[in-house]
């Protein structure tokens, strides 16, 4: 058994200090005192949290989920461990159906041989094709689909979710094929009036993409995708907070309106972790600057953010207490996706998927399954 000491001990309601947690594959409990015979890592008094799981997420470090490269999910899943992530979900862009197939197929050999050292693959969030063309954002339009069943069906062994706009033809009758098959859908990309997002809603849609990105922006009249994704108690909101995608303002209000509803994600590319410059963005150009992330036409696309920076940002920026950020990236993403009966938080019996970081939300270290993966 292993004992990790000295730390603040981030659970759902929040932050323990003076005990002790337990583990070994999974998590045995926090106590007071220390057993005889564990092996004992010291917190230096960081935070001791559940791992991060970001469910939205391109690429990092140079390797994008959409290259359909075995090598590139091994980079993108030790990358992210540095990071107290410990499960993802690799996102693919809009693209042909044979290169989707193909990043399918990657994700599958490498859950099949996963890194150690890595984050878990826990499934593929498929962003597209199925998006509306005037709400298409970063995607290349030539692969823009209309809304069909059959092509998700055949994968739902990995795919898990996929965004479809709910004001396209036959969107509603494949996100209720989708959603009673076990596959997920998060509305978004759309140009979908209230009324629409609630039919969307009643037909399975239990997410909503990038919140207030790529939907119509919210107005007193008329309250449209974004206004429905707000006020519904039945949608997971995704939020980049990275001061840019959304600006600060609204990351306490949405913290307020959402609550265990709200999740933290990167949208992260391949130019994550990679400076400033040029990078491909399915197969379009896309340049970094700081944190601005652009095509050529000033369209945004994606993002360099980090998870645990996410986290840090809704503490400071947000007004969320520890346990309430922690939560919006690791318990809020695990009840969403329907794993929170074994992963999200350190409760007992849950994987030991535990990370460590200092006061700025640094990883020191990340356990995976109960194992170190990382340690700085």
């Amino acid at each position: 058994m292993q004992a990790i000491v000295n730390g603040k001990i981030v659970t759902p309601s929040g932050v323990v200090e003076n005990q002790i947690l337990l583990f070994q594959q999974t998590v045995v409990g926090i106590e007071s005192t220390l057993p005889e015979g564990c092996e004992v890592i010291d917190a230096a008094g960081g935070y001791v949290a559940p791992g991060l799981i970001d469910v939205h997420t391109h690429g990092y470090l140079g390797a994008d989920a959409s290259d359909g490269e075995i090598s590139g999910l091994k980079i993108m899943a030790e990358g992210m461990a540095k990071n107290g992530v410990t499960g993802f979900y690799p996102t693919t862009m809009t693209l042909g159906y044979d290169r989707l197939d193909r990043a399918f197929d990657s994700v599958r050999a490498y859950r099949a041989n996963p890194s150690p050292e890595g984050a878990a693959v826990l499934g593929v969030n498929a962003e597209g094709p199925y998006l509306s063309p005037d709400k298409r954002g970063a995607h290349d339009p030539k692969y823009l689909r209309l809304p069909e069943a059959d092509f998700f069906l055949k994968n739902k062994d990995v795919v898990r979710i996929t965004t479809i706009a709910p004001d396209l033809p036959g969107a509603m009758e494949t996100i209720r094929t989708l959603t009673e098959n076990g596959v997920r859908v998060s509305a978004g990309h759309t140009t979908a009036d209230y009324d629409t997002t609630l039919r969307a809603l009643d037909a399975g849609a239990t997410q909503a993409t990038h919140t207030f990105n790529a939907m119509p922006a919210l107005n007193h009249r008329k309250p449209g995708a974004t206004g429905a994704f707000l006020t519904d108690s039945r949608v997971y909101c995704e939020l980049i907070a990275d001061g840019f995608h959304v600006h600060p303002v609204f990351f306490g209000m949405l913290r307020q309106l959402k609550g265990e509803k709200l999740i933290l994600i990167t949208d992260c590319t391949r130019a994550g972790g990679m400076g400033d410059g040029d990078y491909d963005l399915g197969g379009q150009m896309m340049h970094v600057e700081g944190i601005h992330c652009l095509l050529p036409d000033g369209t945004i696309a994606g993002s360099i953010l980090r998870l645990n920076l996410a986290v840090k940002n809704m503490i400071q920026l947000g007004g969320a207490s520890v346990a309430e950020a922690v939560n919006m990236a690791s318990l809020n993403p695990a009840r969403a996706f329907g794993i929170d009966d074994r992963k999200g938080s350190l409760e007992p019996g849950k994987d030991a998927d535990i990370a460590i970081f200092d006061a700025d939300f640094n990883a020191l270290r990340t356990i995976i399954g109960g194992k170190t993966a990382y340690c700085r």
